[in-house]
């Protein structure tokens, strides 16, 4: 009982699927046809039938017409294509705006790339700005003088014969005295 109503199920779900695909082949059908006869339609209204004059003057006429009209239709195809550009800009940048607020930006994949500092810095501010990243370049060069505290160390010497100096009130009393 239950294998008859399954087959009933589907038996009439493949009827339905095939009456659905010829209506949507009828419908195609007639879009087609629809498309065909407006197509003439916009044919007859615009392109009149040809009649090739017979005299010098009259063909040069008709070639006058002709380039007028391609040209005139020439512009046209232009404007319709810088607005389908533009239209097409518009529709990118909304559909990068949208994909910004729902946050399902996918990072691309970064190489590494060798680059100096001084060439990053170009790359970024461009070839006018002079940069360099030489750090030790603008250093001040300052000579090596020997101060009372380096001429004291040398001095010392051995640090355990000082410590021995210090130790007890003597030492105390020679740090205190010398204002160490």
């Amino acid at each position: 009982h239950v294998q008859k109503k399954r087959r009933a199920a589907t038996a009439r779900r493949q009827h339905l699927k095939s009456a659905m695909l010829q209506l949507a082949v009828t419908e195609i059908e007639k879009e087609a046809a629809a498309k065909e006869v407006e197509k003439q339609n916009y044919l007859s209204e615009h392109c009149p039938p040809l009649s090739i004059p017979g005299s010098m003057q009259e063909l040069q006429d008709l070639c006058k017409k002709l380039h007028a009209k391609i040209e005139s239709v020439d512009e046209e195809r232009y404007d319709t294509e810088v607005k389908l550009q533009k239209t097409n800009k518009e529709l990118e940048d909304l559909s990068q705006k949208l994909f910004d607020l729902r946050g399902k930006f996918k990072r691309p994949p970064l190489r590494r790339v060798r680059m100096s500092a001084d060439a990053m810095l170009r790359a970024l501010l461009g070839s006018k700005h002079k940069v360099c990243m030489d750090l030790r370049a603008n250093l001040k060069q300052v000579k090596k003088e020997d101060t009372e505290k380096e001429k004291d160390l040398r001095d010392v010497g051995d640090w355990r014969k000082n410590i021995e100096e210090k130790s007890g009130m003597e030492g105390r009393k020679k740090m205190f005295e010398t204002g160490e």
